[in-house]
Parts: C-alpha cells; structure tokens; sequence
C-alpha cells in the first residue's frame, strides 16, 4: 500500500454530472461538492436566478439550467445540454428534487398525493431513463437517488403518506434499476438523508417541539449537518463505489437502527 493514493478514486476530473433540485439546500450542497471533486456540474432548477447565483459562487464548470422535472421536455434539454457540455458523456446523475408538506392521510387531497409522487418518482424514474442511454452506451455511469429515511420507516407522528410512499418507492426502484443495469456498468444507488435543515423543513427547525422531537428520538441526538452528507455522495458517484449497486445508504444519525 505504500504510496497508494486511497483519495483518488472520490475524484470526478474531467466528468460530468447533473444535479436536480440544485436551487437551494442539498441540492446546492451536492453541486457543490461535485464540482470541488472536478467535475462539470448541470445545476438544474427552475429558479433561474438561485442557478445564476450558484454558477458566480463555483466558476468555470458548473453550468445553470433551468428546468422543471415533471416537464419531460425540460428534462429532455437537461440532458442534451450535459451531452453538449460533457462531449457525448454523462457520468453522475443525482436525482434530488423533491417535495412533501404534512398532513394527515385522511384529508390529503388527491391531486396533492399525485403532485408529490410526480416529482419525487415519476420524475426521478424519467431522468434514470433519460441518463441511461449515454451511461449504458459507454457501458458506465453512476445514478444517485436521494430518497429518505422516510422511504425506510414510518414518519408517524408527523404525517406525510404520499411523501413516505413516494419514496419508499424510490427505495425499491433504486435496487431495481440497480439490478437490471449491474452488468452493463451502469450503478444505481441512493442516499437516505435523515433530518436535515434545509428548505423543505425550514418551519420544522422554528417549533421548539419540533426540535424536541428530533433531539429526543435520534440515537445522536441531533439532526445532521449538509457536510454530513458530502463523504456518502461522493463514494456513490464515483469510482470509489464500483461494486456498490441498487443500495440505499442511510444517514440518520442512528434514526433507522432504533
């Protein structure tokens, strides 16, 4: 082992990579982090002048797209625009946008329980399709899903079905994929954040027995920071993880072991 660089494999130089939802929150943080690991970022969000934003803050290598993840189209360009920018190659594919509000299951209304699967399934499952063309033509590729502890467990007593089933199916879809593509180089894991501040659960970390809530029942004790996520991205979207695939890595501070 001696003068083995073990850091190496976690580079990305000279790949390119999409990240959606990369607006606000996780999203911003994992463009981020996968342009500090060397490579080409498309931030993809609808809000245009976040991206602007997040592209002065990065420079060279992260390029802004707009982009609406239930509009096929719009995900379509997505991945024309890293083709364009990456010369024919797609490498990493983190599929992050996602949405959730609470409410109890017996006054959902319908058409918000299909909103929510919309983005955080059908949409995600679109983009793996999508990304898959390139990856599986070159014969490699890595798909990140960020689905949820949530997708793992109940989130009683806060109530959120049409959340905790979009992305337990995120879940499954994520070995499922990871399965079929195994043997054509293409992986297919996910990332299982526990509680985390970011956009979503602003007003959450504003209740005092919100708080509460989260102190006294993770393992910890505490909710998790966004760097906290930085070492878990990485090892799935690069050559790190090579035998790694259709895995769901939770990172819940011990939420999911209780």
């Amino acid at each position: 082992m001696a003068g083995t660089d073990v850091l190496s494999p976690f580079r990305l130089d000279g790949q390119v990579a999409v990240v959606t939802g990369a607006s606000s929150g996780l999203g911003a943080r994992f463009a981020r982090v996968l342009h500090g690991a060397g490579a080409t970022v498309m931030a993809a969000a609808r809000r245009a002048d976040r991206l602007e934003a997040l592209a002065a803050e990065c420079g060279d290598r992260l390029v802004p797209v707009v982009c609406d993840v239930v509009v096929d189209a719009d995900l379509e360009g997505l991945i024309d625009a890293a083709l364009a920018h990456g010369g024919d190659r797609l490498d990493v594919v983190v599929n992050n946008a996602g949405i959730g509000t609470p409410m109890r299951a017996e006054d959902e209304p319908i058409d918000h329980f299909r909103r929510v699967v919309d983005v955080n399934l059908h949409a995600l499952f679109r983009l793996c399709q999508l990304a898959s063309g390139p990856m599986l033509a070159r014969g490699r590729g890595s798909i990140v899903n960020v689905a949820s502890m949530l997708g793992l467990v109940a989130s009683a007593p806060i109530r959120q079905a049409s959340y905790c089933a979009s992305k337990g199916a995120v879940v499954n879809l994520t070995r499922e994929l990871g399965c079929q593509w195994a043997r054509k180089g293409v992986r297919v894991n996910a990332i299982a954040p526990g509680w985390f501040p970011s956009e979503m659960t602003t007003d959450m970390w504003d209740d005092e027995a919100s708080v509460a809530y989260v102190e006294g029942n993770c393992p910890m004790g505490r909710a998790g920071a966004e760097e906290e996520l930085d070492g878990v991205l990485l090892f799935l979207a690069s050559g790190a993880s090579t035998y790694v695939t259709g895995q769901t890595i939770a990172v819940d501070g011990g939420w999911t072991a209780r």
